[in-house]
């Protein structure tokens, strides 16, 4: 009966703590050995203190308490030793009292940007933001106009795509045109259509991107759509601006971005013409990665008060480009080229010429050789040319030969080489050729090929760049070892006189209504 009774109370005293234990709350371990001499009557020992020292004690025979050897508050499937770690708040290894720990904010957070495009930003892997990044987007953003020069490869895309994206997202749908991104060829305006749709996948804005080349009745179609966002090239943008597809009278915000580079392809007057179809009220980034008189002169009638960003000086290479030239005869460059993309470390590379016959015939070259190339340029399809790009991306074509009309318009990572199988006519050009290597803080070389008759734009090269370009080491027969160039240093270009220098005013100061 005694038995009976002194179960019957052991069973009263572990029932809450079972209860406790189904609920997976509590761990309680019981002492099968008997008690190592006989309880006490009265008060028990007082408990030791534990983390959840909030807690009300648990009630307990005072015949059998010593049997309860450990209680403790764990997530499920914790063993007693492991719980004991574990605070009310199931944060594991946190000290009691101890204040939550918030994540430091992105550096592109701190530059004022929306959350959504923060999130957006870091899944496309990046981190910190570039210079020209740091220092257009606040302004941007701000609704100030920008003038930026800048070299392709700084970031500066993403310098006035953030904050157009921003800038729209919160203002009102009017069922017109909002943002205008005018751009010199097809295949940058492609990107840059790319970057509008990675970093808005958050905000639910609409673009279309309006090019040549490809037939008109999508672009129509999408256009119907009513986007936010048009970027376009300057001739296809005319075209269906004159059928009536296209107003620009409601256009908050307009980007001109490779604005000397319109300039060299004979687009100015198009660019012009287009600007006056703009409503003056607006805001307007303008880039450029050189400022030649007339692209200065641009600047000036087009901007209000500007911010000016200048990253880069326009008549340097990124510091990260390891730049060398071969003195070479005509008819051994081929040969010399083919060397070259076999040895190690030219895991991607651009090939540049001056006209597309000789793109095309260095491809087709290349290829009997066993190297696999294509060739890129403006009498290519649309179709060929998404095609040779995208081969070239994803590492299948490791080799592209190019005219400069794609100087400019291929953004591709991990450009290990750029070779200038010949030296462009226009000094700029080469600064924007090399440009695609060396990317975003990457290493990259340049190799350029010399002949006699293109001394005199080697001279016009390293007169913009203010130093010499070094010759390239292991020059073997049949090229020459010597450097033909006289032994002193390029002279700089002589100053302008005052009346044709670079217009330095800060913008036209006139109100737009």
């Amino acid at each position: 009966m005694r038995a009976r009774q002194r179960r019957a109370s052991t069973q009263a005293a572990l029932d809450p703590l079972r209860i406790a234990h189904r609920e997976k709350l509590f761990i309680v371990t019981i002492s099968h050995s008997a008690p190592s001499s006989p309880p006490r009557l009265g008060n028990p020992p007082p408990p030791k203190r534990h983390p959840e020292a909030h807690l009300p004690p648990l009630a307990a025979s005072p015949t059998h308490v010593t049997h309860v050897t450990h209680v403790t508050h764990v997530q499920p499937a914790t063993d007693v030793a492991e719980a004991s770690q574990t605070t009310m708040t199931g944060t594991e290894n946190a000290a009691p009292n101890a204040a939550p720990q918030s994540p430091a904010p992105s550096p592109f957070a701190e530059l004022g940007l929306l959350p959504a495009l923060v999130r957006a930003v870091l899944k496309e892997g990046y981190e910190t933001p570039t210079p020209i990044q740091q220092q257009a987007i606040p302004a941007a953003i701000a609704g100030r106009d920008l003038l930026g020069c800048a070299q392709t490869g700084t970031g500066k895309t993403a310098a006035f795509v953030l904050p157009i994206l921003q800038r729209l997202s919160a203002s009102p749908r009017h069922g017109g045109m909002r943002a205008l991104v005018l751009t010199p060829t097809r295949e940058l305006a492609a990107q840059i259509g790319e970057r509008v749709s990675a970093y808005g996948r958050h905000l639910g804005l609409k673009h279309v991107v309006i090019y040549g080349g490809v037939a008109q009745q999508p672009q129509e179609r999408a256009l119907h759509a009513k986007p936010d966002i048009i970027i376009a090239t300057p001739g296809r943008l005319l075209d269906l601006m004159q059928q009536g597809y296209i107003r620009l009278d409601r256009v908050e915000s307009f980007v001109l971005d490779e604005a000397d580079r319109m300039l060299d392809m004979g687009f100015i007057h198009d660019v012009r013409r287009i600007v006056s179809t703009l409503p003056q009220k607006r805001q307007t980034l303008f880039f450029s990665a050189t400022m030649p008189r007339e692209i200065a002169s641009l600047a000036d009638n087009i901007l209000v008060d500007p911010v000016r960003v200048s990253v880069t000086p326009a008549r340097s290479a990124a510091d990260t480009i390891s730049q060398s030239i071969f003195f070479v005869e005509r008819a051994d460059k081929r040969a010399l080229l083919e060397r070259l993309l076999r040895e190690p470390g030219v895991s991607r590379a651009l090939v540049f010429t001056r006209t597309k016959h000789g793109a095309n015939r260095i491809a087709d070259q290349l290829s009997r050789a066993g190297i696999v190339s294509a060739a890129i340029h403006g009498n290519k399809s649309q179709g060929a040319r998404e095609r040779a790009l995208e081969g070239f991306r994803r590492g299948a074509l490791p080799v592209l030969v190019a005219t400069d009309i794609a100087a400019r318009g291929i953004d591709v990572e991990g450009v290990s080489h750029v070779f200038n199988y010949d030296l462009p006519n226009v000094p700029e050009s080469y600064v924007h050729r090399i440009g695609r290597t060396g990317r975003a803080g990457a290493t990259g070389a340049a190799i350029s090929f010399c002949d006699n008759e293109e001394r005199a734009l080697l001279s016009d090269i390293e007169k913009l760049l203010r130093r010499r370009i070094p010759v390239a080491e292991g020059q073997t027969a049949p090229l020459s070892n010597a450097d033909p160039r006289p032994a002193s240093s390029p002279e700089r270009r002589p100053q302008r006189p005052q009346s044709q220098s670079r217009p330095q005013s800060q913008g036209r100061p006139r109100h737009r209504n």
